[in-house]
C-alpha cells in the first residue's frame, strides 16, 4: 500500500464537473493498493498519517499532525502509485491491485481514518476526477506498507 501525502490549505475533488468534497487545512492523500495488501497494512498507514508530524508549530518546526491541527483529510484512490515505468516509456500497471480488492481497501482505509478521529472526505473511485489544490509548503511525503 503506498500513500503520496500532501499538506494542504485547501482542497477539492470534482467528477463531471460536479464538487463531490472539498476540505480546508490538513491532508491531501493519495492511495494506491497493490496486490498484497491487506486491512492491517490499511490500519498501519493510517494511524501513521494521522500522526505524521509535518505541520509547523509555534516555533517553526515540523512537531504537529493533523490531528493536533484539528485538520481535515481529502482521500483519493490513484492505482498509478503502482505504476511500473523501469521498461519501455509506457507504464505498466499490473502490481496494482484488481478494482474489487483495491475499491474494498479504500473504503476501509477511509473509514479507519475517521475511526481515528480524523475527518475525512473522499473522491469517487474508479472516476476521472479533478483534483484542485494549494500544496502547503510544498510539503509532499510517500508512505509505503509492503
Amino acid at each position: 500500500m503506498r500513500l503520496l501525502i500532501q499538506r494542504v490549505n485547501r482542497a477539492s475533488v470534482s467528477v463531471d464537473g460536479e464538487l463531490i468534497s472539498e476540505i480546508g487545512k490538513g491532508l491531501l492523500i493519495f492511495l494506491g493498493v497493490g496486490h498484497n495488501d491487506t486491512e492491517a497494512h490499511a490500519d498501519f498507514l493510517a494511524k501513521k498519517a494521522i500522526n505524521l508530524r509535518i505541520f509547523e508549530d509555534d516555533e517553526g518546526k515540523m512537531n504537529l499532525s493533523v490531528k493536533d491541527i484539528c485538520g481535515e483529510i481529502l482521500l483519493i484512490s490513484q492505482f498509478t502509485l503502482y505504476a511500473d515505468t523501469k521498461k519501455g516509456n509506457r507504464p505498466g500497471f499490473s502490481d496494482s491491485a484488481p478494482p474489487e480488492k483495491a475499491e474494498a481497501l479504500y473504503e476501509y482505509f477511509g473509514k479507519c481514518l475517521n475511526e481515528l478521529g480524523v475527518p475525512t472526505k473522499m473522491g469517487k473511485f474508479g472516476a476521472l476526477m479533478k483534483i484542485d489544490l494549494l500544496n502547503f509548503g510544498p510539503a509532499t511525503f510517500l508512505l509505503e506498507r509492503e
